[in-house]
C-alpha cells in the first residue's frame, strides 16, 4: 500500500525547493540547504528531479574559478515559473483582452495604472520613515515587495570613485504575480517601473523582466556618488 502521507510530504518539500529557487535564484546547493533545512543529499535529489522535469536549469556561477567541476547555480525555467503561476492567469488574460477590444489600448493603460496605484500606496507606507537616500529607500522597497509576493532582493553595482563609474543598486524580483499576463500586456511592467521611480525619487531603468523570458526582473536604481571638489 502506498503511504500517501510520505508522498504528500515529498511534494510539499519539492514545492519549497522550487519556490526558494524562484525567490533567490541564481542560487547554489549550499544556500538551498540553509533555506530548506534538509541534508545536501536530499536537496540535490529534489533539484535533480526538478531539473529532469524541466522546471529548473543550471548555470555556471560567477566569481573566481576553483579547481574541479565548475560551480553551478540554479534558476527557474519558463516551465518552472508556470508551475508557480496562479490559476487566475487565464481569467486575467481574458479580461484584459476584452478590455482592449472594447476600450482600446488606453483602457489597458488606465487599468495598469490603477492596479499599480494600489501597490504603490501600500509600499509608500513602508517608506515613510526612510530618508531620501535612494539606496536606503530601495532596501525598504525590497522588504515591501517581498511582503507583496515579489521575492525581491537588491545588491550594489558599480565601483564608487572610479572614473565615469555608474553606481547604483540592482533591484531583482524573482517572482512576479502577473508574469504571464504581463508578457502579453507590457503596460503592467511599464506602470510598475514608473511607480518605482516615484517611490525612490530617481529615474530607474528596467533591464530585464520575467515577462520577456529572463529568469528575474532586474531594475537599475542610480545612487548619487560623493565626489571630492577640485583643489
Amino acid at each position: 500500500m502506498v503511504n500517501t502521507d510520505v508522498r504528500t510530504d515529498e511534494s510539499r518539500t519539492r514545492d519549497r525547493v522550487l519556490r526558494v529557487v524562484s525567490q533567490e535564484g541564481p542560487v547554489n546547493i549550499t544556500a538551498l540547504v540553509d533555506r530548506v533545512g534538509l541534508t545536501e543529499t536530499a536537496v540535490r535529489r529534489h533539484v535533480e528531479n526538478l531539473h529532469a522535469d524541466g522546471l529548473v536549469e543550471a548555470r555556471e556561477a560567477g566569481g573566481p574559478r576553483r579547481r574541479g567541476r565548475p560551480a553551478k547555480v540554479w534558476v527557474l525555467t519558463a516551465a518552472g515559473h508556470r508551475a508557480l503561476a496562479s490559476d487566475y492567469d487565464d481569467l486575467a488574460g481574458e479580461a484584459l483582452r476584452f478590455l482592449r477590444r472594447t476600450g482600446g489600448e488606453s483602457a489597458v493603460q488606465a487599468f495598469a495604472e490603477e492596479r499599480v496605484a494600489g501597490l504603490e500606496e501600500r509600499i509608500a507606507e513602508h517608506l515613510v520613515a526612510v530618508g531620501e537616500d535612494p539606496a536606503e529607500r530601495t532596501d525598504a522597497l525590497v522588504r515591501a515587495l517581498t511582503v507583496e509576493g515579489y521575492a525581491a532582493s537588491a545588491r550594489p553595482v558599480g565601483t564608487p570613485g572610479a572614473p565615469n563609474a555608474l553606481t547604483g543598486v540592482q533591484l531583482c524580483q524573482g517572482h512576479c504575480p502577473v508574469q504571464h499576463v504581463a508578457s502579453e500586456f507590457p503596460e503592467l511592467c511599464e506602470a510598475e517601473t514608473e511607480a518605482f521611480s516615484r517611490l525612490l525619487g530617481v529615474h530607474v531603468q528596467r533591464l530585464a523582466t520575467l515577462a520577456h523570458g529572463d529568469h528575474v526582473c532586474t531594475t537599475f536604481v542610480p545612487t548619487p556618488t560623493t565626489e571630492r571638489p577640485p583643489r
